[in-house]
């Protein structure tokens, strides 16, 4: 029997909230964890954004010919969006272009969200330079943006004195780059911080400054403050073309698409496919709207005559004010937009009988390693896109973040100085209720060759997450691992750190892409072909870490290249948090569709109205996030950013259906049909079998095997 580990650690907006990477308790919030939002960027905000780009978008493109942007982003994850929010402070035209149908689809998606110290990277190394530094700047970031950071500590452990000698190399490895707080630890002090580790462990490298984050709702967070101050964003966008202009400014051919279901949708409904009301009126159509509109003006101003409405002194006055009614009347038939926003049922309960069951089994969604470069789950592949238009910007400067496409990008300027070597590290995600076997990030002894190996850790809400691997898609041997294999590989190892976790507790797989680079190290610098365009490429762990210190690096570089940058004095740094702190069901309410719904227009009943059973979302939550500056049409896009359908039971129809209920927010809140609001694909990265696995008892007891052979 394993021992009873009688202790209970914090999850986040679960009677409080980690804020700036410390615990706040729930009576503590107000003011730090949930400010005054009128005093924050972006709200209050009453109107959804347009569908695939942000409202400050929507201007430029319909005056792409003249427009001329200072900069554009290519790339969403957290090192494109990291700089896009560090540019926006200052007053300049910036436009951030997403290949995936949103931000943070890639690599950024897929990782642990572990804010590293950086005593592992060599010295010297580009790593090195932004890895401290940028973990020393998230608690202020934090403090701004409340995506939720919590400083937990990391631990390397050692089973051996071959490996205390290791930790003692890791240890000066770290103080050479400027570590602060690094220590190492003997076998007593280590079980009183970790008591489910294996009693084999001797000693550990504590290193305290170490945190975590959601890596998405990081990105997530710095888009939102990017958008508000400025910058503009469009997904769904892939480049296809760059090339350097007459006037000296680069020309980037986009694609923009569409998923083919919206896309049939959209044709059957006899609106616009780009989600935008129609711009042009077909020939038929303009004939059709002049034989109805000039006519019927007419007998309008008979009608006012005949009543004596309208007493014109002469004939002539009569004709004249016929003409100009006429006129005007049909000037609005021809050039209002043909389209229009669903103008259906807005009760939920109905609107949620209206939608398809979420879909946990078969590989229509299954993801290649090819979809990972642009997007994983959320790529043009995956969502089955249809192209609906082409558009073509100008810039005076590119910055290339395009993650494991960041080479591709890169030869549209013929710069073939790198090339990336994608490396794969899957996971698996354990319910809250294993949680609380592990505070800190446990990392075993580095091996050689495979570097830090896998990890235990709790994350910032409360569940325990397992891996990764570290899957190198040039060796054909782990690049063709079956998922029972993969699966083994995570629960026998995270086993050999912390044997006391519950397999049969897994509730989701994902697998994210990491850029390593054939330089061996990141690559931050201007291209070879043009200093104009910016190298930001190869970021491979721990770039999250050293996001925020990579993007001021880049504005020195942007600076250097001749880019004027005035400050934006409307500057706003601070962004309210989407989620609301909860103690249990302390003023929730759950029921069926239609029993505690709102109107869309009440937030004190929103507010209590629960969406997902699980993470305990509400329908307020839901709406907060429809209604900020970054565009949203899909379940997915809900779930990234409140948790709705990311608990114990996963969405499943039969238990709550929380997945269905959020996409009648999203039809209602967008003014579109249930059909035009995208789900979950399945099985995206995952390598369970089905989606639902608390009530699989087969694959759940495969996973428990699976674990105990070593």
């Amino acid at each position: 029997m394993p021992p009873k580990f009688d202790r209970k650690l914090n999850q986040h907006g679960v009677k409080g909230a980690y804020y700036g990477g410390e615990w706040v308790d729930l009576e503590d919030c107000a003011g730090t964890f949930q400010p005054d939002s009128s005093k924050c960027s972006g709200c209050p905000t009453r109107a959804t954004c347009p569908r695939s780009q942000s409202r400050n978008a929507a201007a430029s493109t319909t005056n792409e010919d003249n427009l001329v942007y200072d900069v554009i982003i290519i790339g969403a994850g957290c090192i494109g969006t990291s700089i896009a929010r560090e540019l926006s402070r200052y007053s300049l035209k910036t436009l951030l272009v997403e290949s995936a149908d949103d931000v943070s689809q890639g690599a950024t998606k897929g990782n642990s969200g572990i804010v590293h110290a950086g005593y592992d990277d060599k010295p010297g190394s580009v790593r090195a330079k932004f890895c401290w530094p940028g973990n020393q700047m998230f608690p202020q970031l934090d403090r701004e943006l409340r995506f939720g950071y919590q400083k937990n500590g990391s631990l390397v452990v050692a089973t051996s004195s071959k490996e205390l000698e290791v930790l003692e190399e890791l240890m000066e490895r770290g103080n050479i780059n400027g570590v602060k707080n690094l220590r190492i630890i003997q076998k007593e002090e280590l079980f009183q911080m970790e008591p489910a580790l294996n009693p084999v462990c001797i000693a550990a490298l504590y290193a305290p400054d170490a945190g975590n984050v959601i890596p998405y709702e990081f990105a997530i967070a710095l888009a939102e403050n990017a958008v508000d101050n400025g910058v503009e964003l469009r997904i769904r966008r892939e480049v296809t073309a760059i090339a350097k202009g007459t006037e000296g400014c680069f020309e980037v051919d986009l694609r923009h698409w569409e998923p083919q279901d919206y896309v049939d949708v959209r044709k059957k409904m006899g609106k616009s496919i780009d989600g935008t009301e129609s711009k042009e009126i077909s020939l038929l159509s303009l004939v059709m709207r002049l034989c109805v509109s000039f006519p019927a003006s007419i007998v309008v101003m008979e009608g006012l005559v005949r009543f004596g409405l309208l007493e014109p002194s002469s004939k002539d006055d009569t004709k004249m004010v016929m003409t100009i009614v006429a006129f005007i009347s049909t000037a609005l038939v021809l050039f209002l937009p043909g389209g229009k926003r669903h103008r259906g049922t807005s009760v939920l309960k109905d609107i949620v009988a209206k939608c398809p069951p979420p879909v946990g089994s078969g590989d229509d969604g299954k993801v290649t390693l090819k979809d990972m470069f642009q997007g994983g789950s959320g790529s043009k592949t995956v969502q089955h896109g249809a192209t609906v238009a082409l558009e073509s910007v100008k810039a005076k400067y590119i910055i290339n973040c395009a993650g494991s496409y960041s080479d591709q990008i890169a030869r549209m300027i013929g710069d073939d100085s790198f090339y990336i070597k994608p490396r794969l590290g899957d996971y698996i995600l354990l319910n809250r209720n294993q949680g609380h076997l592990a505070h800190s990030t446990i990392f075993p002894c580095p091996d050689p060759v495979l570097g830090k190996g896998v990890l235990v850790q709790q994350t910032l809400w409360g569940n325990l997450i397992l891996g990764p691997t570290a899957r190198d898609m040039h060796n054909k041997e782990t690049r063709d691992m079956s998922n029972e294999s993969i699966q083994e590989y995570i629960l026998s190892k995270c086993k050999q750190l912390c044997p006391y976790f519950d397999a049969k507790e897994a509730i989701h797989g994902f697998c994210g892409a990491r850029s390593k680079s054939s330089r061996g190290d990141w690559i931050i610098e201007p291209s070879s072909k043009d200093a104009n365009f910016i190298h930001v490429a190869g970021i491979d762990s721990p770039g999250l870490a050293g996001s925020p210190a990579i993007s001021l690096y880049v504005v020195e570089l942007m600076q250097k290249a001749g880019l004027k940058m005035p400050p934006n004095i409307n500057f706003n740094p601070n962004r309210a948090p989407i989620i609301t702190p909860k103690v249990g069901l302390r003023g929730l309410k759950m029921g069926p569709p239609g029993k505690n719904d709102s109107d869309g227009k009440d937030e004190a009943t929103m507010a209590k109205n629960v969406i997902c059973k699980c993470e305990k979302v509400t329908e307020l939550e839901v709406v907060r996030a429809l209604r900020r500056s970054l565009p949203i049409d899909s379940t997915q896009g809900i779930r990234k950013r409140t948790r709705a359908g990311m608990g114990h039971c996963q969405g499943d129809a039969e238990n709550y259906d929380c997945e269905c209920r959020v996409r009648a927010i999203i039809s209602r809140e967008n003014g579109v049909s249930p059909k035009e609001v995208g789900g979950r694909p399945w099985p995206a990265t995952s390598t369970l079998s089905q989606r639902w696995v608390y009530k699989d008892d087969m694959q759940k007891e495969g996973l428990e095997k699976r674990m105990n052979n070593n």
